[in-house]
Parts: C-alpha cells; structure tokens; sequence
C-alpha cells in the first residue's frame, strides 16, 4: 500500500510502500494526532520513516493490493 503524507511548511510530500495494513496505519496516524507523539513507519524494505504527529498535514492511504504473480491478471 502506498502512503503519502503531508508534511506542514514542507512543499513535497513524503511516500512511503508498505506492507501494513490500512487499520494498522490509521492506528498509529491517529494516536500519533491526538498525542502529539512521533508517527512512525516502517517501509516494505525495511526502512523506518518518523515525522512529528503536530507537523502532518495530511495523510492520504491508497488501496491494498495483492502482488500479481505471472503475465495473466487474475481478478
């Protein structure tokens, strides 16, 4: 699942791939904004992105999806 969040003052935004799941992610965006504490997360590769919870902006989550193996889309 892709992440993008938005940090304030900062004009790009941060992307992060991982492998959690949305509930996970909303979890920790939520406590991290409502305690004012670090949020922090972990890439598909492994890598720890922190940003403060009293600079996010926004945070936009995209869809889970299942890697496809092999040429055919199976649906």
């Amino acid at each position: 699942m892709e992440i993008k969040i938005g940090v304030q003052n900062i004009q790009r935004e941060i992307v992060i791939e991982t492998d959690a799941t949305s509930a996970d992610v909303k979890a920790k965006v939520a406590d991290a904004l409502a305690n004012g504490t670090v949020l922090e997360l972990e890439d598909s590769k492994g890598n720890v992105t922190l940003v403060p919870g009293q600079q996010v902006g926004y945070v936009e989550l995209g869809a889970e999806s299942k890697r496809r193996i092999g040429f055919g889309f199976a649906e």
